[in-house]
């Protein structure tokens, strides 16, 4: 049985093991020894594991809300776990409380050429939508 849970500091190894294993590329400011510690000083509630019956974490999700429109990040489901439905249970569980909160709109970022995440977001209704994503490093 899988259960959604608020993060906690005792879910911190579960979830930097798991991030090294699903992003293994990722740069260091989203590496959880880094975004962690950030996303927890928002104390915004938005930060969620999927657990197993014995607490290990096999799911991961982030959500950010600034009034305005909600993203999804760090939506991670362990590779031994997937096609199980927890990416849904974990993405379902952010939108409601997305929703609850007054948001109608939640965007997502997806790396170039990861088709196999992109069919999953459109099993959940999401579409690509025709904009060119910019950033910079500070």
């Amino acid at each position: 049985m899988t259960r959604i849970a608020p993060y906690q500091a005792k879910h911190f190894e579960g979830v930097d093991r798991l991030w090294r294993t699903v992003f293994p590329d990722d740069p260091a400011r989203n590496q959880a020894h880094n975004a962690i510690p950030a996303k927890l000083e928002l104390n915004d509630g938005l930060f969620w594991v999927a657990l197993t019956g014995d607490n290990a974490v096999i799911g991961t999700i982030m959500a950010g809300w600034d009034g305005h429109r909600g993203w999804l990040y760090a939506v991670a489901v362990d590779p031994t776990c997937r096609r199980s439905g927890r990416g849904r249970m974990l993405v379902d569980h952010a939108l409601k409380e997305l929703s609850r909160r007054g948001c109608n709109k939640v965007n997502l970022q997806i790396r170039k050429g990861n088709e196999e995440v992109a069919a999953f977001y459109r099993t959940l209704g999401f579409a690509i939508e025709q904009r060119t994503s910019m950033g910079k490093e500070l």
